[in-house]
């Protein structure tokens, strides 16, 4: 049994234009898959679906994540699981610093697993996003910005990556993650992935 697996999928908008047309595929632990196609082909679509967005309707057939039936699940349930979605165009939460972000997300998900408040610690939360924020070459003062507020293309794919590399997800599904890159920040995400 694969780690995740979509049987016969179908997706359709919140109007009910079906989208994607009945996907097979199924993606165990440290394998990559590609999925490509046309603009419009559905790529996107099927990203969202597979983390439960509420603006994607799921007509037909199962997702599977560790041999459960996550298909009804939120995405909150989902990410809790060990589902990661990094956007192809990342939305800005004004507001919000990244360093807050990213420590509510990482209490999020160990409450979950452990059934009670488990909260990281400061020392070893700052430890380990600062070793992140190095390796992916996001300079120190992101941390404090609001969520994508502002932020540069290749700015807002590090810190897709660095969430990532926080959150430790068992599948990640990257979409277009090199769109609105140059050469430099694409080698950098792309290291980032690859790690």
């Amino acid at each position: 049994m694969a780690l995740l697996e979509l049987k016969n999928l179908q997706v359709a908008l919140e109007d009910g234009t079906e989208i994607v047309k009945g996907v097979d595929l199924a993606v165990d632990t440290d394998q990559i898959h590609a999925v490509m196609g046309p603009n419009g082909s559905g790529k996107s679509t099927l990203a969202y679906a597979l983390m439960g967005h509420p603006a994607y309707q799921i007509t037909g057939g199962h997702i599977l994540f560790d041999g459960e039936d996550v298909t009804e699940l939120g995405a909150d349930l989902r990410a809790q699981r060990g589902l990661f979605l990094a956007f192809q165009y990342p939305h800005a939460i004004p507001g919000v610093t990244v360093t807050s972000f990213l420590r509510s997300a990482i209490n999020a998900i160990r409450k979950a697993r452990s059934g009670e408040d488990d909260p990281i610690p400061i020392p070893e939360f700052r430890k380990d996003m600062m070793g992140a924020m190095e390796r992916l070459r996001i300079p120190r003062e992101l941390a404090q910005r609001y969520v994508n507020d502002g932020f540069s293309g290749g700015e807002k794919k590090r810190v897709e990556i660095l969430q990532m590399a926080l959150l430790k997800p068992r599948i990640a599904v990257l979409d277009e993650t090199d769109s609105g890159l140059d050469i430099d920040a694409l080698k950098v995400v792309a290291g980032g992935v690859r790690e």
